[in-house]
């Protein structure tokens, strides 16, 4: 199946390289020329574990383009991947949404009868939004006609994209037309019958049940991809809200969080607390979910206050070193992690930024270092007064106390013993609760976590 893919971000680039591994002609169009053409060189602009590798395989199937003149009206399939941005008030900016559906109805021939898919996050009433968008193009252009658009979310989690995508809980399908169901039915069978052979790079696990298939109407599948972030994310902000209370009374909130999550009911998975999250879906879409229940006079309390607790998560850091520093100015911390979460370089919503500001407006002095995001720290906060370190190691040097912020692999097994003589003082401020707390006792490092 031939299919177009608008957006080469996160989710673009994921989606078009697994499609492209399932043997389907995939067209990935952007119009980044600079990404373009690294991509058409080999090199790979965002990192996403696997991804370069499935790329590689899947090259043979797959086609860059920056510009809307290489539009290939006979497409079965127009996935539009693009930005949704936050407009700073909770509504969410669909110009690019927007800016893609009107170049679809100026391009499309009187023979061409794709499905559209919004694989964006949008607002309830995207899919109509872009339909009428669509076919109001088309009338301009003498071509009165019906176009499918259908609402397909992703449920990617960064690091672990490609595994969600090519073996997912469920694939959750919004139309209005056994059409449109059923091309997408024959573009992700494949997956949903897991008859294709695993890349390398991402196996399938022992005893995988087949992804459910979900057909709704396309407000209703709009309305779940905000509802099931809004658990997650309520689910992360509820473990931490208790861990501010159990470090009040003197439980231990990992051991709490291991006797609920052993509910059925409940589950173990996003109970683990620390600084809380970020990334560039829980916190836009929280918001956004809140401003459209805003339109209808609708008060959703719990998202509300599943955002101010993660918020005030990121205080909780520099609430800890001041308790042990007592002054902070002057001081030097050191940042174990930029990223959101390990094994990706993005930065957006990071909670590493916020404290990073948080301490100097404090008068510290801050040094960080990340194993990928350094890059992306400085390019996109080139004014923010960080010292860089070139290794986790050098970290260490003349620090007065090291917060972790990201959970990354390598910062598990460092030799603390050994890197402690490095500190000016011995403190660690543990924001993942991940650290073995008898290695660090053993190196004289004091040692603080959320929750314990």
């Amino acid at each position: 199946m031939k299919v177009l893919i608008v957006g080469s971000g996160y989710v673009g680039l994921t989606t078009g390289s697994a499609l492209a591994y399932l043997g389907h002609e995939v067209i990935l169009l952007d119009n980044n020329v600079e990404r373009i053409e690294r991509l058409r060189s080999g090199e790979v602009p965002i990192h996403e574990r696997g991804l370069a590798e499935v790329i590689e395989e899947a090259r043979g199937n797959m086609r860059f383009i920056s510009s809307w003149d290489a539009f290939d009206p006979s497409a079965a399939i127009v996935i539009i991947a693009v930005g949704t941005p936050n407009k700073g008030n909770g509504d969410v900016d669909l110009s690019y949404v927007e800016i893609v559906a009107r170049s679809i109805g100026e391009r499309l021939t009187a023979e061409a009868d794709p499905v559209v898919v919004n694989k964006s996050t949008v607002p309830i009433g995207s899919a109509r939004r872009v339909k009428s968008i669509i076919e109001e193009e088309l009338r301009k252009r003498g071509m009165a006609r019906s176009i499918d658009v259908a609402s397909n979310p992703e449920f990617l989690r960064e690091g672990e994209a490609l595994f969600d995508t090519f073996y997912p809980d469920r694939i959750v399908i919004g139309v209005e037309s056994d059409q449109a169901k059923l091309r997408l039915m024959n573009l992700y069978e494949p997956l949903l019958e897991q008859t294709f052979t695993p890349p390398r790079v991402v196996r399938r696990p022992e005893g995988l049940p087949l992804p459910n298939l979900l057909t709704t109407s396309p407000t209703s599948a709009e309305l779940i991809k905000y509802a099931a972030n809004s658990f997650l994310a309520m689910k992360i902000s509820f473990i931490n809200e208790f861990a501010g209370l159990a470090e009040l009374v003197g439980a231990d909130i990992t051991e709490v969080a291991q006797g609920i999550g052993l509910d059925k009911r409940i589950g173990p998975r996003f109970l683990n607390a620390g600084i809380g999250w970020g990334g560039s879906c829980f916190g836009k879409d929280t918001a956004a979910i809140v401003y459209t229940a805003g339109q209808y006079n609708y008060d959703m309390p719990l998202v509300q206050a599943t955002i101010q607790t993660n918020y005030r998560q990121r205080e909780v850091v520099i609430r800890k070193l001041q308790a042990q520093l007592k002054v902070l100015r002057g001081a030097t911390i050191g940042l174990l992690g930029l990223a959101f979460k390990p094994n990706t370089d993005d930065l957006r919503d990071a909670p590493a930024i916020d404290i990073i500001r948080g301490l100097l407006e404090l008068g510290a002095h801050v040094k960080a270092y990340d194993p990928v995001a350094m890059p992306n720290c400085q390019a996109q906060y080139p004014h923010l007064d960080v010292a860089y370190a070139d290794s986790a190691a050098s970290l260490f040097d003349g620090c007065d106390a090291l917060v972790l912020v990201t959970e990354w692999e390598e910062f598990l097994h460092l030799p603390y013993g050994l890197l402690a003589d490095r500190m000016r003082q011995r403190l660690i401020v543990d924001g993942r609760n991940v650290l073995d707390q008898g290695i660090l006792d053993r190196a004289g490092i004091a040692y603080g976590a959320v929750g314990r």
